[in-house]
C-alpha cells in the first residue's frame, strides 16, 4: 500500500467537509458504507427547536443515522425514520427526502428527562428506552410504500440499525453515530456537530464450490471491517479539521478503501403555506377548524421547522 497513489483511494479529487454523505468500499474486506457528517444542518435542525442537551444528542444520532440508510435510495422518495417508546424522549421522527435533503423532530416528557438527568441516566439508550424503531420508504402516489420495524430493547439505536439490517435484511452491518457540542476559537458560541459511519458486508452474489471454500475468510474479512471500526472515537468522527475521506483513509487504508463523489445534503422543511391550507381544508372538518380559532385567526406550527402558519378562518368553510 505504500507505493500507492491518493487517486488509488479515489482521494485525488477535492476533499469534502460539512454536510455531506461520503460513499466508499473496502473490496479487500468484500464490504461497503458510507460515513456521514453534518455541521450547519446539525446545528440549524436542533438549535431552531432549543431542546434540552440530552434530547438534542438523540435526535442528532437518529437524523445521522436517517442520512446514512435514506442517502442509499436510487430514486427521489423519502425515507421516514421514526420512534416510539417509553423512556423521556418518546417520539423521534425525521424525514431524509431523496437526494439531499433532512428534517426531524423529538418529543420528550420534561419531568421525566428532569428524572433521568438527575440519575446520570442521559446517553440516548437510556432517553430512547424501550419500544420500537420504524423505517420506511414513500416512493409516491402511484408505488407501494415499504416498512420494517425493530425492537428498541434500551441498547439504543446503533443496536437498532445493526439489528434490523441483520434480520431484515440478511447483511451484517455495523453502525457508529457521534453527535456533539464543538467550539472554534473566535466563536463564543458553540455548534452542534453529528457524524456516523455504516459498513455492510457483501454476500457473494452467487454461491460455488469456492464460496464456500472461503466462508472461513469472509468470516475473518467481516471481523476485520468490524474492528476497524469500533476503533473510532466520537472526537475523530466529529473533529471538522479531519475530512470524511482523510478518516476513512486512516482507518482503512492498510486493508484498501475507494472513496467516491461526496453528495452534499442539507437541512430544509418541505411545509408551505399552500400544504397547510390544504390540510386544514381537507383534513378536519368545519367543526375542527373552529376549535383551532384563536385571536380570529388559525395558527400552525410545524412540528419540524417550528414556522408557524396563520389563516383567516373565513377562508374555510366554517
Amino acid at each position: 500500500m505504500s507505493d500507492n497513489k491518493l487517486a488509488d483511494f479515489g482521494l485525488d479529487r477535492p476533499q469534502s467537509g460539512d454536510d455531506v454523505i461520503v460513499p466508499f468500499t473496502l473490496e479487500n474486506l468484500n464490504c461497503r458504507g458510507r460515513i456521514s457528517r453534518l455541521g450547519a444542518a446539525i446545528d440549524t435542525l436542533l438549535s431552531r427547536h432549543d431542546y434540552p442537551s440530552p434530547v438534542a444528542r438523540v435526535l442528532g444520532e437518529a437524523v445521522v443515522l436517517a442520512s446514512l440508510i435514506g442517502s442509499s435510495l436510487k430514486f427521489e422518495g423519502r425515507f421516514i425514520l421514526q420512534t416510539q417508546s417509553d423512556g423521556p424522549v418518546n417520539m423521534i421522527v425525521v424525514d431524509f427526502n431523496a437526494p439531499d435533503s433532512l428534517r426531524g423532530y423529538a418529543r420528550y416528557d420534561h419531568d421525566a428527562l428532569l428524572k433521568y438527568s438527575e440519575a446520570g441516566k442521559t446517553r440516548a439508550a437510556d432517553l430512547l428506552g424501550k419500544g420500537h424503531l420504524a423505517m420506511s420508504i414513500d416512493q409516491g402516489a402511484d408505488m407501494e410504500n415499504y416498512q420494517g420495524i425493530v425492537e428498541l430493547d434500551g441498547t439504543g439505536l446503533e443496536a437498532a440499525a445493526d439489528k434490523y439490517f441483520e434480520t431484515s435484511e440478511q447483511i451484517p452491518t455495523i453502525v457508529r453515530l457521534a453527535v456533539g457540542e464543538h467550539s472554534t476559537k473566535g466563536d463564543k458560541n458553540s455548534h452542534w456537530r453529528a457524524s456516523g459511519i455504516l459498513v455492510q458486508y457483501l454476500p457473494p452474489a452467487k454461491e460455488t464450490k469456492n464460496d464456500f471454500e472461503d466462508e472461513e475468510t469472509r468470516k475473518d474479512n467481516w471481523i476485520e471491517a468490524k474492528s476497524l471500526v469500533n476503533t473510532l472515537g466520537d472526537d475523530e468522527l466529529l473533529d471538522p479539521d479531519i475530512s470524511p475521506e482523510r478518516l476513512l483513509f486512516r482507518l482503512f487504508h492498510e486493508t484498501g478503501v475507494r472513496v467516491f463523489t461526496a453528495q452534499k445534503i442539507e437541512e430544509r422543511c418541505t411545509c408551505s403555506a399552500e400544504r397547510i391550507e390544504d390540510m386544514l381544508a381537507n383534513s378536519f372538518s368545519p367543526k375542527d377548524r373552529e376549535n383551532m380559532i384563536k385571536n380570529g385567526e388559525i395558527g400552525v406550527t410545524c412540528e419540524f421547522c417550528s414556522t408557524t402558519y396563520h389563516f383567516n378562518p373565513n377562508q374555510f368553510d366554517i
